[in-house]
């Protein structure tokens, strides 16, 4: 499927990602958030973890989820971004978000955060979407409330001393449940 995009950008298409992505994925997803290349864009969590963010079996889990799907998103032929979907109830969880760090603050993110709920709204016929946000993000969150999402005040924590989710620099890390009606969108 073909979207528009801001203006001055090429056409994004948006696919399902296959089991054939996922080494491709994977470096993007990690070049968004973790190491010095995410210090590039905005969306880094550099100083919050180090490691790894997700390696190719947790892609691939995604991409082969039977409630799910993984979008790859497209430009000129080369992977840009990427956002997982899941079939959850009545409701839809966004996760994996990460846009390729030199093609960040440019609008590209409001664009995939619009078709992901437009997706899920038209493939699962949900209400709502539901992502988590590591809660010392402010800024990420602050970033998905101007998008219409509320901060729920219920966290889970992260998971300490499991590397496939990174190392933590802070002994403070929790995620929390941010909700978007869009039903009426």
């Amino acid at each position: 499927m073909d979207t528009a995009t801001p203006p001055g950008s090429a056409r994004l298409t948006f696919r399902d990602a296959t089991d054939a992505d996922a080494s491709a994925l994977v470096a993007l997803i990690e070049s968004a958030y973790r190491g010095d290349s995410s210090r590039t864009g905005w969306t880094t969590e550099a100083d919050l973890l180090e490691g790894q963010r997700t390696d190719e079996e947790g892609v691939r889990a995604v991409i082969n989820a039977p409630a799910g799907r993984l979008l790859a998103v497209e430009r000129d032929g080369g992977l840009i971004a990427c956002c997982q979907l899941e079939h959850r109830g009545d409701a839809a969880y966004f996760g994996m978000f990460a846009v390729r760090p030199d093609s960040q603050g440019g609008g590209l993110g409001k664009v995939i955060i619009a078709e992901a709920e437009r997706t899920a709204r038209e493939s699962w016929g949900v209400a709502e979407m539901h992502m988590t946000v590591i809660s010392a993000r402010e800024d990420l969150i602050a970033w998905y409330e101007r998008r219409g999402y509320r901060r729920t005040g219920q966290f889970t924590p992260f998971p300490y001393g499991d590397e496939r989710f990174g190392i933590p620099q802070r002994d403070d890390l929790a995620f929390e449940l941010l909700v978007k009606d869009i039903e009426a969108l």
